[in-house]
């Protein structure tokens, strides 16, 4: 019986070389499957019947992973109920299921620690006046959050005066924004939100409105989730960065990748426009049909952060491409990566295009 799970390392989360990183992450992973296996009866019901008992973990290809969508249909948690604090749900289109994520205290303030370590890594220590564009009523009262509201609320501990940019109806509040910039002109603002909202509700409502503004060359926006939206109209990263500069000024833009089901253990785009992991997650690709590691194939995601639930290991519907090694041009070490999109419904029956909000 594992009564304690090794500590998490937070302080800089891209110094450590990817060969020191996986000899750490292959014990925690085999600790927490372990964990998992002894608290959460349906995990361990499905290690049983996929992996059998007592397999030894030399690597990290051989760490028990989750398809994604497990999630949607049954409620996995290795804490009793009375110990969640937070429910998490993933954003659907009407109709579909939605994943459910149960978070203890101890997950929880694993997640906002190691959230705070990545963006910290790229925005600096220094909160910025904050401009979120979104509703408000988006994270209003809830008892449980889905992946917007829980970015939304993730993201806000890095800003201070936060604006919400958008009405009830998803309209810009341009005379609020207007005076939001006025009172602290010369100061770098911090702008977040999600793809398909900044894209549909805030850029494009401003060309629609004559709307031009300058949030000044240090400003910075961060933005994930929602490309599928964008890719059906034929916009890409470099369009949409080109489109931000053009109407706002804005010329610092960072893509992050991240899911509800591992809230905490984002890939942020560095300067390179590279996707870069954490030292306390990592990223496999597997081959689509077969399943075998590949350097481009079917996106895993690994991560020490969830113990309320047994999400450590889990084969997302996304494909990606592994770049390198601890040789990206922005210094950081570890993998970075490439997300290309959705898995084709075509290539693995059964992947349905779930929005990333």
């Amino acid at each position: 019986m594992i009564d304690t799970l090794p500590s998490v390392e937070l302080a800089d989360p891209f110094i450590v070389s990817q060969v020191k990183k996986e000899m750490s992450l292959c014990a925690g992973l085999s600790a927490l499957t372990e964990w998992h296996r002894e608290r959460c009866s349906g995990y361990a019901a499905m290690l049983d019947a996929i992996y059998g008992r007592g397999q030894s973990l030399t690597a990290l290809d051989q760490v028990p992973y989750l398809p994604t969508r497990i999630f949607k249909h049954l409620e996995l948690m290795s804490v009793p109920r009375q110990a969640v604090v937070r429910q998490l749900t993933s954003s659907g289109t009407t109709g579909q299921q939605v994943s459910r994520i149960f978070l203890d205290a101890e997950t929880s303030a694993l997640q906002v620690r190691a959230l705070a370590a990545i963006v910290q890594s790229f925005l600096g220590k220094q909160r910025l006046p904050m401009l979120i564009v979104d509703q408000q009523e988006c994270v209003r009262g809830k008892a449980a959050f889905g992946a917007r509201a829980a970015g939304i609320l993730g993201f806000s501990n890095f800003g201070h005066h936060h604006l919400y940019a958008l009405d009830d109806s998803m309209q810009p509040r341009w005379d609020q924004i207007r005076e939001f910039l006025e009172r602290f002109h010369g100061t770098p603002v911090l702008l977040f939100g999600f793809t398909w909202v900044i894209w549909q509700c805030f850029l494009q409502a401003a060309v629609r409105d004559g709307q031009k503004m300058d949030f000044g060359p240090q400003s910075i926006l961060v933005h994930g989730g929602g490309w599928k939206r964008l890719a059906d109209q034929s916009v890409d990263n470099p369009t949409f960065k080109q489109r931000l500069a053009e109407q706002f000024g804005i010329r610092r833009v960072s893509n992050y990748y991240g899911m509800v089901e591992q809230v905490g253990s984002i890939f942020m785009e560095c300067e390179e426009g590279y996707f870069h992991i954490p030292a306390f997650a990592d990223v496999l690709m597997r081959d689509i049909h077969s399943l075998e590691p590949v350097d481009s194939g079917a996106v895993e995601v690994l991560s020490l952060l969830p113990r309320s639930y047994p999400g450590h290991a889990i084969l997302t519907e996304d494909l990606g491409t592994v770049l390198g090694r601890d040789d990206c041009p922005c210094g950081r070490k570890g993998k970075y990566i490439r997300i290309h999109g959705r898995i084709p419904k075509a290539e693995m029956r059964g992947c349905s295009d779930v929005r990333a909000i």
